[in-house]
């Protein structure tokens, strides 16, 4: 639901902080899959808080934030 809220008015961007964090391994990748297919179909851009390693690396860019310095 929160998904089709996000992209209801078709924002430029989407902030998705642990958008998985709370459901199975399996709905997560799921709702990951939906994300990145959305975002890539919509041409909106995907700023993706996570800490499950595959989940970011099915995205086009990765950041990490490691002792507080972002690399």
């Amino acid at each position: 639901m929160a998904v089709a809220r996000a992209l209801m008015n078709q924002p430029p961007l989407i902030l998705a902080d642990e958008p998985t964090g709370n459901l199975d391994e399996h709905t997560g990748d799921a709702v990951i899959a939906l994300l990145l297919g959305l975002c890539a179909e919509t041409g909106t851009s995907l700023v993706l808080v996570t800490h499950s390693a595959a989940h970011a690396q099915k995205t086009s860019r990765q950041l990490f934030l490691h002792e507080g310095m972002l690399k």
